[in-house]
């Protein structure tokens, strides 16, 4: 009859053999990753680190073991890298920094652009950022925005990134990749959508309702209630709202911002109407100067991976190893290009420290087309 015990002392005398040995090994990785820094060799031999694996997986004995001897020497070679990309770090001369670290965004006295008209979420949302004292202008789209930014027409762009229902603004996640801007912001707007008309309005009087098709879709429960209305979809909110203030037609109402309705002065007829009282939007602020505050606290990678097993998984344990925590991820397919995907993530941290520094050292490394698309 077998002895557990004796069992499990035998597994912790071959376990404190392996801890010996991945240290000896960690002690040679070192002396590799010193020779690298010298020779000017890259971390990362993609080719030599799979003809290994096959090498020592063949050693083993039966498919079960072959497989677990792959995935463990995998494991341990992401490891010796990255102890590989901290030496790096340590010893190279500090390269110019890519992002120029400042004490606090300028606010007053800049040009801010965003799409939509006044009135608008991202009209609200570049207030509430940035306070009255800016010049800015609007445009019909999110690229005519970035262009701004490009021609320097504008210091800042206003951009929805992701609504909290709806989910992500994919195009806008595909212009952060088409040009080379960064995200120096956040700013987090409530949808509170309202029934807003001329000023003296009844309900009783009404009959259209003039909003964009995803504002009557989060309001379809208070619309049900008064059924004898007709519904028409319009460009956005705030526009519908123009339109009420302009047509001075009370039979007329729109489904918009409570913002909207003060800049055309309108008037709130019913208040919180939409289905999910927690919906809101986040929007983005964009600019052409690669600046982060010194008390940023999010940033924003891009990457692509070969279309290989474990690539994610991979890249994904530089924010694990690094003890970084890792707050989203999307993916966006890569044009010309079927299956394969860009991956969007968005983690804790700031780019003076020594963890982020490694983890983006290897992400840069091991992915294709890395980019840090801001800190904010």
């Amino acid at each position: 009859m077998l002895d557990l015990t004796q069992l499990r002392n035998e597994i912790d005398s071959i376990d404190d053999q392996i801890v010996r040995l991945f240290e000896e090994r960690m002690a040679v990785s070192e002396k590799v990753a010193r020779f690298k820094i010298k020779a000017g060799k890259p971390v990362f031999d993609p080719i030599r680190e799979k003809d290994k694996l096959d090498n020592l997986s063949h050693q083993a004995t039966g498919e079960f073991n072959s497989r677990g001897i792959y995935e463990l020497y995998r494991q341990i070679m992401s490891i010796s890298r990255k102890r590989q990309y901290q030496l790096i770090g340590e010893q190279q001369e500090a390269a110019k920094p890519l992002f120029t670290p400042v004490a606090a965004l300028k606010k007053e006295g800049v040009t801010v652009v965003f799409q939509g008209v006044e009135g608008a979420y991202s009209y609200a949302a570049m207030h509430t950022f940035f306070g009255k004292n800016i010049k800015s202008f609007h445009v019909d789209t999110w690229k005519d925005a970035m262009e701004a930014i490009k021609n320097q027409e504008a210091d800042f762009a206003v951009l929805p990134i992701e609504n909290s229902t709806a989910g992500i603004v994919q195009d806008n996640y595909d212009l952060l990749t088409k040009y080379d801007h960064v995200i120096a912001g956040e700013q987090i707007i409530p949808c509170q959508h309202a029934l807003v008309g001329l000023p003296g309005t009844s309900l009783e009087e009404i009959k259209d309702i003039y909003s964009h098709p995803q504002a009557l879709m989060q309001c379809r429960e208070f619309l049900e209630a008064h059924r004898e209305w007709t519904t028409h979809e319009f460009g956005n909110t705030a526009a519908a709202a123009k339109k009420i203030a302009e047509d001075k037609d009370k039979t007329q109402a729109a489904i918009s911002s409570p913002y909207a309705a003060e800049f055309f002065g309108l008037a709130v007829l019913k208040e919180n109407i939409y289905t999910n009282a927690g919906n809101s939007t986040r929007f983005i602020i964009v600019t052409k100067e690669k600046v982060y505050c010194h008390d940023a606290g999010k940033i924003s990678v891009s990457y692509e991976l070969p279309h290989e097993s474990g690539s994610l998984y991979n890249s994904l344990s530089h924010f694990i190893y690094n003890g970084l925590n890792m707050t989203k991820i999307e993916s966006r397919p890569i044009h010309g290009r079927n299956w394969e995907y860009r991956f969007f993530v968005d983690f804790e941290g700031n780019l003076s420290d020594s963890a982020v520094k490694n983890a983006l050292r290897g992400l840069e490394a091991e992915t294709r087309n890395f980019r840090i698309h801001g800190n904010y």
